[in-house]
């Protein structure tokens, strides 16, 4: 059998193209069958390995999936120098091109690497205060930037350093290409340092219609989730170059503002009489209030002598006084507001849409149903509790405060309300 290997072997001598198909194809062969074998059992043994240590991120990112390509592009490289008859730019052009897949492959492979990096720093449990995100994209670029000069210096067979010398000249189109990255890395930079926001920071930009949670911090981008559950990406400058609201510091408070208003009709103020103020004892909060004020009111009251006779001239107590007193109180008593932070209730300037009394103070917490449950049911209690001061909610007339007035103009009423003879209702009208 080896005579006839022997005499086979000089017939394809005489035949050079021949000898040349064949030995390329027995090549090919080669870095096939080093790529199955390096895929189907290194590779898959290797990640049965990292299955059962749990330690699957090298898998999730197929880094060493990346790394098998070099090796049929070694077999490659390495073995057409041994296939004869083959032209010499041939095989510098074979040579070279698997040359550059390999810088190629393991640029690919670095980057999932710094990936990783990423994923198992956000595992920390302040990765959301420090996020690194973008630094890593910066170390991308440049990681990229350095594999695109290597592969093309390895393509036309020329150093590395002939490009860079040409880069010198290119550098005004260079930073007018980049210049949203070097904007953007500026603004992580100054973001970071600065804690302006952090992943779940409440942000509110009302100029970009940006109001949610902050989901991820990138380079050029900060995501955020609106209320509406539509996502928002924003440049990572804007931060640094428009003004916006983070609500982290109320969320870290514990307490969260509630600032409305009770818009109150002018004309249901008025002084309490003693049957008022009798009525209004029955109530528990006001009770001390009432009788403090009572007691003040006497002693201003006894140094007026003759003059103190005419009431125009007296101390008396109001309804929206004591109203504005029973709500500081039921605040004070009620078990979600925050006693701890500033607690104020306050009449404003009157406006045409009446006397507004403002509450001004925090809930004991955070949580935006919670707050609203709250809110809701103090405002609930403070309108159905009105009346008994005497004073009445201002809103402007509606439908039915109309069809009540003309009603009453239908019914007989005081002479001055009544018709003159002689001129009908529907004139007057």
């Amino acid at each position: 059998m080896q005579d006839e290997l022997n005499v086979w072997l000089a017939w394809l001598s005489e035949h050079a193209e021949l000898q040349t198909l064949v030995a390329s194809a027995a090549l090919i062969f080669a870095a096939w069958l080093a790529n199955w074998v390096v895929k189907r059992i290194l590779v898959r043994g290797l990640y049965k390995v990292l299955r059962s240590t749990r330690e699957t991120e090298l898998q999730d990112f197929g880094i060493i999936r990346r790394l098998s390509n070099i090796v049929p592009a070694l077999v490659l490289s390495i073995g057409v120098n041994a296939v004869p008859g083959l032209p010499e730019a041939a095989v510098t052009v074979v040579r070279n091109v698997c040359g550059g897949f390999i810088v190629l492959t393991i640029a690919l492979a670095l980057g999932a690497l710094l990936d990783i990096i990423n994923m198992m720093y956000q595992r920390r449990a302040d990765a959301h205060v420090h996020p690194i995100k973008g630094y890593l994209q910066v170390v991308k670029i440049v990681l990229y930037a350095v594999a695109t000069i290597l592969i093309i210096a390895t393509l036309i067979d020329r150093s590395p350093l002939i490009l860079l010398s040409g880069l010198g000249a290119m550098a005004a189109v260079l930073m007018l290409i980049f210049q949203d990255t070097i904007l953007s890395l500026v603004a992580s930079v100054q973001i970071t340092s600065n804690d302006l926001i952090r992943v779940g920071d409440w942000v509110e930009m009302p100029q970009l219609n940006v109001d949610g949670d902050v989901i991820d911090i990138a380079l050029h981008t900060v995501k955020v989730q609106n209320w509406d559950k539509t996502i928002s990406n924003i440049p990572t400058k804007r931060f640094i170059s428009d003004s916006f609201k983070n609500w982290r510091g109320m969320q870290e408070s514990g307490g969260r503002r509630v600032k409305r208003s009770l818009f109150l009709d002018q004309q249901s103020v008025h002084f309490l009489n003693d049957e008022e103020c009798e009525h209004l004892h029955r109530f528990n909060l006001l009770a001390d209030y009432l009788t403090e004020k009572r007691r003040d009111i006497d002693a201003w009251n006894a140094n007026l002598k003759e003059r103190g006779k005419e009431p125009v001239n007296t101390r008396r107590i109001t309804n929206i006084g004591s109203f504005r007193a029973y709500v500081e109180r039921y605040l004070r008593s009620h078990s979600g507001i925050h006693q701890g932070m500033t607690l104020i209730v306050r009449q404003l300037s009157p406006t045409a849409d009446g006397l507004p009394l403002e509450i001004y103070c925090f809930t004991n917490t955070v949580a935006w149903t919670q707050y609203e449950a709250i809110q809701s049911d103090i405002f609930d209690h403070l309108l159905a509790i009105l009346p008994e001061f005497g004073l009445r909610v201002f809103q402007h007339p509606s439908g039915g405060d109309m069809r009540e007035w003309r009603d009453s103009l239908r019914q007989p009423g005081p002479p001055a309300l009544q018709q003159p003879e002689g001129h009908p209702a529907e004139e007057r009208r």
